[in-house]
């Protein structure tokens, strides 16, 4: 054999030794930083981020890859500034997979816009819109939040196991809005109840005295806030008290936020439903969170982390980021060993093995449908300025 032969040879099997080459995997986290859920955001990304570090820091992604999170603004209500984010993330930043969007209607125009052209994953910790249950995603959109479709109905119970029979209603002019209010007018009229009244409201006016009288003219025992926090649903709680119009409400997840209670008060009459979760995964993300600094109680905050963890573990089974979205499934449902919160490198080592995982995460993931979670809910009502968990509900 000649010496170049012999070299030749020597090279390739080094090559063919060597290990993959270990590569810092992007993945953008697209909230609105700004915008009228702008209070509920942070510890969101927060949430995210955790998962990434796990993995970043375990070395066992792949060929040891790190994982960076960066960082778009989806505003939550513009869409043409949430694609523009969103392209600036996969064009600029290199994206492979995206956290996100956050509010239904800019998740939809991400996804058809950016996600779909692009063939880039997307898993959403709080897009709850029951039109984004449509199967035309081509594989790519999923979401760690169950739909308002059961949302509305649990709001609903919780109303009418108040002996709540009649209430005025109104919500954010907005695909989250419209999808929630439609499912808990219709399942609060099926169980008995009333609505006198049911109207949109526009986010970001400095009044909303209108609204709020011609709610009052119909009457109810309660109103029905499905909005948000730092925009039109907290105007519309204000005109109430000011006009003296309603002194009792009750929202969705949208309005789950102690700001309400820091701005009218500490004996503000409020209570509704959120998504939430108990068990050893929400425990076990507490403890992480807490050990991080970080806060874990908020809305979507779980979600988040699961997120981020699913979209991680699937690149992980897949071997590709492009094909990571082929897996979400599979590493969510099981059959395999569960995982929950600070497990992610003891899952990417079965991975990394050949063998199977059933992602528990923090928010008791189980993957239905197209992609959604099968979701637990929490009744909630303020005690002297918390919110308190009343019981917990889930949805047939």
């Amino acid at each position: 054999m000649t010496s170049i032969l012999r070299a030749l040879l020597l090279g390739s099997a080094v090559a063919a030794a060597a290990p993959a080459m270990a590569e810092n995997i992007k993945i953008g986290i697209l909230f609105g930083f700004t915008g009228p859920i702008e209070s509920l955001t942070p510890p969101m990304a927060d949430g995210a981020e955790l998962a990434m570090k796990e993995v970043s820091d375990s070395h066992l992604l792949r060929g040891g890859d790190t994982v960076t999170a960066v960082r778009g603004d989806s505003t939550c209500t513009d869409a043409s500034a949430a694609t523009a984010a969103a392209e600036r993330l996969v064009t600029v930043d290199k994206i492979v997979a995206l956290v996100g969007a956050d509010c239904s209607g800019v998740t939809t125009a991400v996804l058809n816009n950016v996600a779909v052209p692009n063939n880039l994953l997307m898993i959403s910790p709080s897009a709850t819109s029951p039109a984004l249950a449509a199967d035309t995603d081509r594989g790519l959109f999923f979401r760690t939040a169950p739909s308002d479709a059961r949302q509305g109905e649990l709001l609903s119970k919780v109303l009418i196991d108040r002996g709540i029979k009649t209430a005025a209603v109104t919500y954010t002019n907005n695909d989250y809005g419209k999808g929630f209010a439609d499912s808990f007018v219709a399942a609060y009229k099926a169980a008995g109840g009333k609505a006198t009244l049911v109207i949109p409201h526009e986010d970001g006016k400095a009044d909303y005295s209108a609204e709020v009288s011609a709610l009052s003219v119909a009457g109810g025992e309660t109103l029905v806030v499905l909005g948000y926090a730092d925009q039109g649903g907290h105007g519309i709680i204000k005109a109430s008290l000011d006009s003296g119009a309603f002194d009792s409400f009750a929202v969705g997840d949208g309005m789950h936020s102690e700001k309400l209670t820091a701005d009218f008060g500490p004996g503000l009459k409020i209570f509704g439903t959120v998504p939430w979760t108990v068990g050893d995964g929400a425990t076990k993300f507490a403890a992480l969170a807490k050990a991080a600094g970080k806060k874990a109680d908020s809305s979507f905050v779980r979600e988040s982390y699961d997120a981020a963890a699913l979209i991680l573990l699937a690149i992980q089974k897949a071997g590709d980021p492009a094909k990571a979205a082929q897996h979400v499934m599979d590493v969510a449902n099981g059959p395999g060993e569960k995982i929950y919160p600070g497990e992610l490198a003891k899952a990417l080592k079965i991975l990394k093995d050949g063998g199977n995982v059933d992602y528990v995460g923090a928010s008791d993931v189980q993957m239905i449908g197209t992609g959604e979670s099968a979701g637990s809910y929490r009744e909630f009502e303020n005690k002297g300025g918390k919110f308190e968990t009343v019981r917990m509900l889930t949805a047939e």
